[in-house]
This record gives C-alpha cells, sequence and structure tokens, in this order.
C-alpha cells in the first residue's frame, strides 16, 4: 500500500459573488460564479505507524494543531473509519493566507481526497463534499474545482462552461481581512445593486470573455473597500494598466484581473510590486482541466 501522496491544492476567484439574504442560523444566502485558478500550495501526506496527526509549514504564524483546517479533515475522516496509526502532513503554501481565495478551503480539500486515496476509503467526490460541508461552505467546491454556480451557503454547487482562455493577474495587499468582519458589517437589505450572475453564467456558456468581463460583481466590496483603500487601488491600477476588468476576490482583500496577453499581465504585476501596492502578485491561467480529484 502507498505509504505517501502529495497533491496541489489550487485557490479560487469569485468572478460573480451576490447576498440574497440571511438565514436564522446566521448563514447567509450567496449565488456565486467560482473559477480555480493556477496557483496552488502543496501538501504531502505520509502514513505512520504511531498515532496522532503531526503537521508542518513553510509559514510558522499557521497553527499546526486542531485549530488548523487540515487538521481537522484528517481528524473527521480518521475518527469516521477508525483508521490505525498517524498521519503526517507537509503543507507549503504560496496561496495568500486570509485572502479571499479559499486557500484554507483548498488545502482542506486536498487533504480529504488524500488520506481518502492513501488509506483506501473508497469514498466519492460526492461523499467527500458531504463531509466537507461540516468544516466550511468552501470546501466542497475546492473538492469539485473548475468554473461552478455556488447557491446556499455555497454548498450547493452546478459546474458550468470552462472560463475562456485569459490571464489572471491576482495581487493581494498587505492587509488581512476577515470574512466574519466582512459578512457581519455587510447591509444585505441595503444594497442598491446586485451583480449579473445569470449574465455570467450565460457568457460562460458562449466562451464569451469580453461578456463575463463586463458583468464582474462582487457585493462585499461594499464592505471592504471603504475600509481598506488599496482594493480600490489595485482594481484601479489594473483597468489602467490594460485590464478587461477588475474585482475582489471573495471577501477579499485579493484582486484580480482579466488580461487577454501575459505580458500587458506580467507588466502591470511588475509596476505594483514596484507602486508598494502587493508584493504578493502572480501571473496565472484559469484552470478547468485539473488533476484527477476523488473519484
Amino acid at each position: 500500500m502507498k505509504e505517501e501522496i502529495t497533491l496541489r491544492a489550487y485557490g479560487k476567484i469569485n468572478l460573480g459573488l451576490d447576498v440574497t439574504g440571511k438565514r436564522p442560523d446566521g448563514y447567509h444566502e450567496v449565488r456565486m460564479v467560482m473559477q480555480t485558478v493556477g496557483l496552488y500550495d502543496s501538501i504531502r501526506l505520509e502514513r505512520r505507524r504511531e498515532s496522532g496527526i503531526e503537521i508542518r509549514t513553510n509559514l510558522p504564524f499557521l497553527p499546526t494543531g486542531p485549530d488548523n483546517l487540515i487538521f481537522q479533515a484528517a481528524k473527521l475522516l480518521m475518527e469516521e473509519f477508525r483508521i490505525e496509526g498517524g498521519l503526517f502532513i507537509n503543507l507549503y503554501k504560496k496561496i495568500p493566507v486570509s485572502a479571499g481565495m479559499a486557500g484554507g478551503s483548498s488545502d482542506a480539500a486536498a487533504v480529504f481526497v488524500g488520506v481518502n486515496r492513501l488509506f483506501r476509503l473508497g469514498l466519492s467526490k460526492k461523499a467527500l463534499m458531504e463531509r466537507g460541508v461540516k468544516l466550511g461552505a468552501d470546501i466542497p467546491y475546492c473538492i469539485l474545482r473548475g468554473t461552478a454556480l455556488a447557491e446556499g451557503i455555497g454548498e450547493r454547487l452546478t459546474p458550468l462552461p470552462p472560463m475562456p482562455d485569459c490571464f489572471i493577474l491576482l495581487a493581494k495587499p498587505p492587509v488581512s481581512v476577515s470574512t466574519k468582519f466582512v459578512y457581519k458589517n455587510l447591509k444585505v437589505e441595503s444594497l442598491s445593486s446586485h451583480p449579473d450572475i445569470d449574465g455570467i453564467v450565460d457568457r460562460l456558456g458562449a466562451g464569451d470573455l469580453a461578456g463575463i468581463s463586463t458583468r464582474l460583481g462582487n457585493v462585499l466590496e461594499t464592505v471592504t473597500v471603504p475600509v481598506y483603500p488599496q482594493i480600490r487601488k489595485l482594481k484601479d491600477c489594473m483597468v489602467a494598466g490594460g485590464a478587461q476588468a477588475a474585482l475582489m476576490s471573495g471577501s477579499g482583500p485579493t484582486v484580480f484581473g482579466i488580461f487577454e496577453k501575459e505580458e500587458i499581465a506580467d507588466e502591470v504585476g511588475r509596476d505594483i510590486r514596484a507602486g508598494g501596492l502587493a508584493k504578493q502578485v502572480y501571473t496565472v491561467k484559469p484552470l478547468n482541466v485539473v488533476e484527477r480529484i476523488g473519484r
């Protein structure tokens, strides 16, 4: 039996993010168009005879115990299936932390998949997604990946036609945004406009990159942009530099711009670094066909 496995945990952006209401349990009802991008963390899982879960990471400020989502994901499956022995997890993070790119959720999704394969549990993708939502609303999408419409609290997923080929510039300013803070301060009933989610879905079906770009929207910007003006500056810089459009991803603060040409995206990225707006800057592509995950 294989004793170790290495997986890639890809980040995501939101082409559209709308909040339609708040449920009695405190969760928000959302409609989002999610897209996997080619920035990823590397996760190596290794079986051990001695019991326990040990995590190491390249970022010293990350928790490595029960507070970490990947610890919780491994523990959930190992306890449910009464797995004997233990697990060592090495996490090399490249996706910015607390950045609106679902890095933590993607890492947890990869651990669900890795434990399933490593210990021959035989769980389907659907079964993994059902377990993943217990730990976080984004985890089922991070197991599915690609282009998808997310509804409910984000757990109801409908695969969509792939995003047209393009280049995506990612830039995270040197601030961290609390998702809890953003949703707590979102005034759903006062929103004057909502993103055209159906329009984005329609344009994806037509393979119309320009049509998608003109419809980008994220209602969470109504909370984050006034508090973190760096987000607006990054958006303006990308559009001025030639992006078809720019938007904050998730609850922020990462901003992405859509470009047709890689060299232009790279040039704008260099300007952003030089101007001190962001140090974590990457040019990537949308990923629609990624390595098999689950079954």
